[in-house]
């Protein structure tokens, strides 16, 4: 097995935060009157079998004692890129801009670094010699890994108490590559070929950041062929990529991103329509439907086009009425935001209705903040431990990097391989991964690491994964056997059961089980079950509510199908069939709506606190197992 692995090139990689600058998208949107008010940053592959040994990294990459002589500045992107005015919080309505604005500028600092440390990327491709190529490490691995199993990392991050926090913020420490282009003790050598990787692309870039398709360099190694170490060269930046001007041709492309950052929409399989009038009704005690009412809903042949959120600009003006700096740092930018304390009233109905999209960033940090307790000296803890654990091996580096490049595909942050948005993603997940040995790494971390990506810096999106897991109940979640979610889904199941007791009995005929489909729901927070820009309206709903918003959703879907459910004509495929399909709400105000007012049932809520301690009475005694559908 060895040997046959031997002649293969398969091996494995990871993620950085996006270049900041300016470039002048504003053409952009006048030649095309696509208006991109997307957050922060810029942009599958499969596995390559049996093809000739690599015996040579990538020419373009730089040497790794180059690399360690270059330290690089701390960056601080929340504050460099968001806004150094009370009215900054503008800064968040064009990512897609955002992303391409930075490939054309960085500080002529930067650029002359970059210039004198990696001259090596012009060298003309008739004067590479294959020769001169340090060699790959040699594979120990016979195939993909599959998901490790949860076991600590070595130099696990330990997790620190906020109470243990000083008075003052902590200095911000440079990021360096020192460690990083070193092997620890003991680490895998695939692993360390993917942290390595990441770390040398972080340094140079990839050339056609956000639109190009990229080299893959970890999943499948590249080539001993001297064409393919030549189109791996051809895909690492040099210090022109970000001061060339754009062709027509990618001007053209780049105009077809929509509002939120998406070249195109992913397919799927099932997308069906959820009607808005079984939400006209509010959550009661409902009898069983029509025994002829069909099995299947209404499907959709594609997406609808985004639309331009209704009153859109009314609301930003009372957004920005409504929040108000708390503290700043040094340089006079926004650390910390809070409500106003006249409008404390008025905060879940204006979240309910929508979150305006160039105040979401600052609303989801405040929000998250006001839930875990955190301010500006525990944001500069997370940020610390985050660039404290980019140097540190994690035993689930291999299959973080197999996921990253199928996260948010279409989308202008993650299209590149190795772009900006997904080294990013890689390194947020990596640190993650090391900070609760039980949890580690999931795969459902990535779309809502991918989804935070849009509007935080990486550090920040750390931060806000850290704030998920301690105050959210998402360490539960993730936890090995996933105790968080069965809990929600003995909630829902009991909201089902009292009050929809014909679908419930229909589920129990027809033996299926909640976990065979709310699954996905739970563990991704419905990232990859309704629209982009639903999803978001529901996070806005959940940082304020808590998890219970997902029980909610839940039984939400299942009351619009109910009548689908209890067909005399369903049975087992049909309901799963239903119930595992891609959701599009006809009406996302009425969506909404009807979750806020289901939420707001204190009669309801306190049923739910009191099953959530049902389920622990039953988890405590071992009966669990015989509680759920």
């Amino acid at each position: 097995m060895e040997d046959e692995y031997a002649s293969s090139d398969l091996a494995y990689c990871n993620g950085e935060s996006p270049p900041s600058g300016s470039t002048s998208f504003d053409t952009i949107r006048q030649s095309t009157g696509n208006e991109l008010s997307v957050p922060n940053g810029v942009p599958r592959v499969s596995h390559t079998a049996k093809r000739p040994a690599s015996s040579f990294t990538t020419p373009s990459l730089r040497p790794i004692s180059q690399l360690k002589q270059e330290k690089r500045p701390a960056s601080n992107n929340y504050h460099s890129h968001n806004r150094s005015t009370d009215a900054s919080a503008t800064s968040h309505t064009s990512f897609a801009s955002r992303s391409i604005e930075s490939r054309h500028s960085t500080s002529q600092t930067s650029r002359q670094s970059s210039s004198g440390s990696y001259s090596g990327t012009n060298t003309r491709h008739s004067d590479l010699s294959i020769r001169e190529l340090p060699p790959l490490p040699a594979s120990s691995r016979t195939s993909p890994a599959p998901t490790p199993p949860r076991q600590p990392s070595p130099q696990s991050t330990p997790k620190k108490s906020i109470k243990s926090v000083g008075k003052q913020p902590e200095k911000i420490t440079p990021i360096t590559s020192d460690i990083s282009l070193v092997p620890s003790e003991g680490e895998d050598v695939d692993a360390f070929h993917v942290r390595s990787t990441y770390a040398q692309l972080e340094s140079s870039g990839v050339r056609g950041d956000g639109y190009e398709d990229g080299v893959e360099r970890t999943r499948a190694r590249v080539g001993a062929s001297r064409a393919s170490q030549l189109e791996a060269s051809a895909a690492v930046a040099d210090q022109n990529e970000k001061t060339r001007e754009l062709s027509p041709k990618e001007i053209q492309l780049l105009s077809n991103v929509d509002r939120y950052g998406f070249f195109s929409i992913p397919s799927h399989d099932r997308l069906v329509l959820l009607s808005s009038s079984p939400l006209l009704k509010r959550l009661a005690l409902t009898p069983a439907g029509p025994a002829s009412a069909p099995t299947n809903a209404k499907s959709l042949s594609s997406l609808p086009p985004v639309p331009l959120p209704i009153k859109e600009s009314s609301r930003i003006g009372k957004w920005t009425r409504m929040l108000q700096p708390l503290s700043r740092d040094s340089g006079g930018n926004i650390e910390v935001w809070r409500i106003k304390p006249s409008k404390e009233g008025k905060l879940r109905e204006r979240t309910y209705k929508g979150i305006p999209d160039r105040w979401r960033a600052a609303a989801w940090d405040l929000l998250m903040n006001k839930v875990a307790k955190t301010g500006a000296r525990e944001m500069a803890m997370f940020g610390r431990e985050y660039r404290e654990a980019l140097d540190k091996p994690s035993t689930y580096d291999i299959q973080i990097d197999l996921d990253v490049p199928r996260t948010i595909s279409g989308h202008i942050m993650f299209k590149t391989r190795y772009g900006a948005g997904q080294r990013s993603l890689f390194h947020v997940l990596h640190s993650f991964s090391l900070r609760c040995s039980s949890c580690g790494y999931v795969q459902g971390m990535g779309p809502i690491a991918a989804t935070m990506l849009c509007y935080f810096e990486p550090e920040r999106v750390y931060a806000s994964l850290v704030r998920l897991h301690d105050a959210y109940s998402l360490h539960t979640v993730f936890s090995p056997g996933f105790p968080g979610m069965l809990e929600a889904i003995y909630v829902q199941e009991r909201i089902t059961q009292q009050m929809m007791p014909s679908v419930y009995e229909a589920f129990k005929k027809h033996m299926v089980s909640t976990t065979s489909y709310a699954t996905k729901w739970y563990i991704t927070l419905f990232a990859n079950s309704v629209p982009f820009q639903t999803q978001l309206r529901l996070w806005d709903a959940f940082l304020l509510e808590g998890y219970d918003v997902f029980v909610a959703v839940s039984v939400a879907i299942v009351w619009v199908y109910r009548d689908h459910i209890t067909s005399n004509a369903a049975n087992f495929e049909t309901v799963l069939s239903l119930l595992s399909s891609f959701f599009v709400p006809e009406d996302e105000n009425v969506f909404l709506q009807w979750i806020e007012k289901t939420l707001g049932d204190k009669k309801l809520r306190e049923n739910m606190i009191q099953w959530r301690n049902d389920w622990k009475g039953l988890v405590a005694s071992g009966k669990e197992g015989d509680a759920l559908l």
